[in-house]
């Protein structure tokens, strides 16, 4: 698998597994620990989940998932906004850490800003990336101006990634924040690369991918890996 390098060195798969609505329904729980140990299987070593997720309950699954495979896989997980004080983010991230059956967390991102100062997430971050508990940390669904003013910060010049919705329906951020982070050495990371299924009955996408004799979701997903910077969740 490709990979992109990090500003904290660390090298990152440029295209990975999230766990959204995963972890919700016990019923759902094998088949989910199953599709993400197939992902594994075939070199998907990057996987993507946050506390949100089923109030914990992605993380359980996510770390049942990689039992034996922890040393293989980049794990992401992100703090909720309002656990995300210096002494709250830490408290969080031990949970999480608790959940995920591991001692570190490889790239640990605040899920959306709050009114909780962004110095104290910081912080914390950088405590947590001192006692070995995070290797790198960034943020998620920031826009231009947030990032702006997180890099005034102490601490926030390592900030390594900025996770938003970017899809060939949603390219919003083409228009600051993407050629931003690109000029600042940030990688995007980029969910929702097939709009939750939705974009799967395109037409013209239909169209193209029969012409190259591939899926609407390769091309789909094909064409954000095609930017400059960008990892795909």
């Amino acid at each position: 698998m490709k990979t992109i390098e990090l500003p904290s060195r660390q090298k990152i798969p440029v295209l990975g597994m999230g766990t959204w609505r995963m972890g919700e329904n016990p019923q759902h729980r094998q088949r989910e620990i199953e599709a993400l140990r197939h992902g594994l299987d075939l070199g998907f070593s990057l996987i993507d989940t946050a506390e949100m997720y089923g109030e914990g309950g992605a993380e359980e699954m996510v770390g049942e998932a990689i039992a034996r495979h922890r040393s293989k896989v980049f794990l992401v997980s992100k703090v909720y906004p309002h656990n995300a004080s210096k002494k709250g983010a830490i408290a969080a991230c031990e949970r999480s850490l608790k959940r995920l059956n591991t001692d570190h967390i490889d790239l640990y991102l605040l899920h959306w800003r709050s009114a909780v100062p962004l110095s104290e997430t910081l912080e914390a971050f950088q405590t947590l990336q001192k006692a070995g508990k995070i290797r790198s940390y960034g943020v998620s669904n920031f826009d231009t101006s947030d990032m702006k003013s997180a890099l005034k910060l102490k601490g926030g010049e390592s900030i390594c990634t900025n996770q938003v919705l970017y899809n060939l329906t949603r390219r919003g951020i083409e228009l600051g924040l993407l050629p931003w982070c690109q000029q600042h050495n940030i990688p995007v990371m980029a969910y929702s690369p097939i709009e939750q299924g939705r974009l799967l009955g395109n037409a013209m996408l239909e169209a193209i991918a029969h012409e190259k004799g591939a899926t609407a979701a390769q091309i789909a997903i094909a064409w954000i890996l095609h930017q400059k910077n960008v990892i795909v969740i």
